[in-house]
């Protein structure tokens, strides 16, 4: 499912023209965006949570040079489902 079916489905269903309802989804994903490179996370109860995950510095390897690389300590945006999101897919998804 891509942004635009996200916003015809809401249309649809509220009456609002698509317009405003792709204003509105834009916002919410600025809105989530600029929380997260603010240090916050966004807390949806009954859906899921927006967190920063920090990453711990690692040891990779570049294999075309055959040499170690250092890769930093950073942080990674990620989504954590709530309890009630993961158990209505878990029930309703078939498992292929």
């Amino acid at each position: 499912m891509t942004k635009a079916d996200i916003v015809s489905k809401i249309s649809d269903k509220s009456g609002i023209e698509k317009a405003d309802v792709l204003a509105t989804v834009e916002a919410f994903m600025t809105e989530v965006k600029g929380a997260l490179e603010n240090g916050d996370n966004v807390y949806l109860r009954g859906f899921g949570s927006f967190i920063i995950k920090t990453r711990a510095e690692k040891t990779g390897r570049n294999i075309s040079k055959n040499t170690t690389i250092k890769i930093p300590a950073h942080n990674i945006p990620a989504f954590k489902p709530a309890k009630t999101f993961t158990e209505g897919v878990k029930s309703k998804v078939l498992v292929k």
